[in-house]
């Protein structure tokens, strides 16, 4: 049965090569660097270890999740709250399934939660990014009752 939870320190290891994953999958898409570059993950190639995770990922304001199929951690959800004008807004800076686990729920279950440690937090909204054509985010986000606020459109200059 899929599920999310917060990571255990014995799933760190397995959340920080799944969030390495995911950096580098970005990275290759679209809008990926942009994003990155604006996300809490650091910069490739710097490796994202069980240490970091306990000391970036630790504290109230910052939350960490293993999505998992029978016990088994197969994604990784993070976020954190800020504040933008006088609201405390949560930001998914991470929700992502390793491949061969995709479509059977893991991804909403790991949405869900994010929502709801928000919610917890006091949160007046959720941010979520989806990358230009990831139709997949974007639905899944989509079904958890957030939906497009921003487009930004780049055209380089020669």
């Amino acid at each position: 049965m899929e599920g999310a939870c917060p990571a255990r320190p014995d799933q760190l290891v397995t959340c920080a090569r799944l969030l390495e994953e995911a950096r580098d999958h970005a990275a290759t898409l679209r809008g990926g660097p942009e994003l990155l570059a604006a996300s809490q993950l650091p910069a490739a190639p710097d490796p994202i270890t069980e240490q970091w995770l306990t000391r970036q990922w630790t504290g109230p304001e910052r939350v960490l999740l293993a999505g998992t199929i029978d016990q088994t951690v197969v994604g990784v959800g993070a976020g954190h709250v800020t504040r933008r004008s006088a609201e405390r807004v949560g930001v998914v800076d991470c929700c992502y399934v390793e491949a061969p686990a995709r479509g059977v729920g893991v991804g909403t279950a790991l949405a869900q939660a994010l929502v709801g440690w928000f919610t917890a937090a006091a949160c007046a909204a959720v941010d979520a990014p989806a990358l230009p054509g990831d139709r997949e985010t974007k639905q899944l986000f989509e079904s958890q009752g957030l939906s497009a606020r921003l487009l930004i459109l780049r055209r380089r200059l020669p």
